[in-house]
């Protein structure tokens, strides 16, 4: 059951919509995933004793005419005029269209067409938003017009991906905790701010700020490493088995807080909308904002100190590595995917469609009926959890063989698995809750 967007209770903790779909049985599903987990940890220890994964050097070359078509001046040209005309739409409707998102498709483009839809665009596509990202393409039409002081500063290395990660948190913030999301002032205020620090900071470090820098394209970027559709380290268009590409996820920094937002964010937006919380937020002495706030912050930060002691954990069993903080990051994207799906799926369905009508000027046309039952629904949501779980494992296996020793391999990996589980029973209790 989909709730009207105007629902008081969904506008408390969503920009647009929510969702609330009937449970399966909780010991079925636990035991599931408790099976699933168990199975594919003991298979990988007894089966998988080297690394298989290669990482950007893998993947069957496409024909040379489907690349050329890819990377053609024509191709892009005509993404980033897309990406723009889009952009420029949303703004128009926020401008001159109602302030009511039951009748305006501008909340619903940048809550469901852009936060949700970017990631089954870029599973498929690959990462499509550094070709549509509209102010990657102001930056270049500026560059141009504007008289050239020489190369942008050096981005710092210490850096990484950090102004990504906090602008993720900005935008699940605006989604979870604003007091009025959806209203058409909140966006308008959100996205000229937004636009203009990146505008500001591609200026004074170049256009490949946009690659940490803006949300977006990180975001996207990410779930692309799942992608069927890459790039090999030569440049060429292949595909691949995406877990060659999720193993060439660079471990750099920041991209520990990058998964960990997604992750927390997700969490938090699966128990926001329990009445007890609901309750809470509203009689907090601190007021709705600064409880709401510390809420989204703190399951954040439980998803981070979770994977940090894991961090120190296999550093004790295994050995010390260089990086034992990121080596195994990449094992999280499949788990906030498995997330993302299983809370986004209905809203993307539903929502995503009215949208699109509206912005047609035929919202009028019946409601879309969802394409799977509350039964349907609610089993899609586990498998993608207990899915996005297992294939962390696998790849966390794989990298556990090829960073220690066979023989603390297996051992090492003893509480990556317990992190899966807690991670596990987590996501499964907001979802029959």
């Amino acid at each position: 059951m989909v709730l009207h967007p105007a629902d008081p209770l969904t506008s408390l903790a969503h920009g647009i919509g929510s969702q609330h779909d009937l449970p399966i049985s909780p010991f079925y599903a636990f035991a599931g995933a408790f099976a699933a987990l168990f199975v594919s940890f003991l298979a990988l220890g007894l089966l998988w004793s080297t690394s298989r994964f290669r990482g950007a050097r893998s993947g069957l070359a496409l024909p040379a005419a489907l690349q050329r078509v890819a990377d053609a001046h024509t191709t892009r040209t005509a993404l980033r005029a897309l990406g723009l005309a889009a952009t420029a739409a949303v703004l128009l409707h926020l401008l001159l269209g109602p302030d009511d998102p039951a009748h305006n498709p501008a909340p619903g483009a940048v809550y469901v067409l852009l936060w949700v839809g970017l990631v089954p665009a870029s599973l498929l596509l690959g990462p499509v938003w550094r070709l549509l990202n509209p102010l990657r393409t102001l930056h270049r039409l500026l560059s141009r017009a504007l008289p050239v002081r020489g190369p942008g500063r050096p981005l710092p290395a210490r850096l990484g991906q950090w102004p990504a990660a906090a602008g993720l948190f900005g935008f699940t913030w605006l989604e979870l905790v604003a007091p009025d999301p959806a209203s058409t002032t909140t966006l308008l205020i959100a996205i000229t701010a937004y636009a203009t620090a990146q505008l500001l900071l591609a200026a004074r470090f170049g256009e490949r700020w946009f690659d940490d820098g803006d949300a977006f394209e990180a975001y996207s970027a990410l779930f692309a490493r799942l992608a069927p559709l890459g790039r090999r380290s030569d440049g060429r268009l292949v595909l691949r088995n995406p877990f060659h590409g999720l193993d060439a996820t660079p471990e750099r920094p920041g991209l520990v807080a990058t998964v960990c937002v997604l992750l927390g964010s997700t969490a938090y937006d699966g128990f926001s909308d329990n009445p007890s919380w609901i309750n809470a937020i509203q009689t907090s002495p601190l007021g709705r904002i600064p409880t709401a706030t510390l809420g989204l912050l703190g399951s954040i930060a439980l998803v981070a100190a979770l994977y940090c002691l894991c961090a120190a954990a296999t550093r004790l069993v295994s050995g010390p590595h260089p990086g034992p903080l990121t080596a195994f990051a990449h094992s999280l994207v499949p788990i906030a995917l498995g997330y993302l799906i299983a809370h986004y799926f209905s809203l993307l369905v539903v929502e995503g469609p009215r949208t699109v009508r509206m912005a047609l000027g035929t919202d009028n046309a019946p409601e879309p009926v969802p394409p799977l039952g509350p039964g349907g629904l609610a089993a899609l949501q586990v498998i993608a959890v207990v899915t996005g779980h297992v294939l962390g494992v696998v790849a966390a296996h794989d990298r556990s063989v090829r960073l220690f020793p066979p023989a603390k391999a297996v051992a090492g990996q003893l509480p990556l698995l317990v992190l899966m589980i807690t991670y596990t029973v987590g996501g499964l209790s907001l979802l029959l809750n």
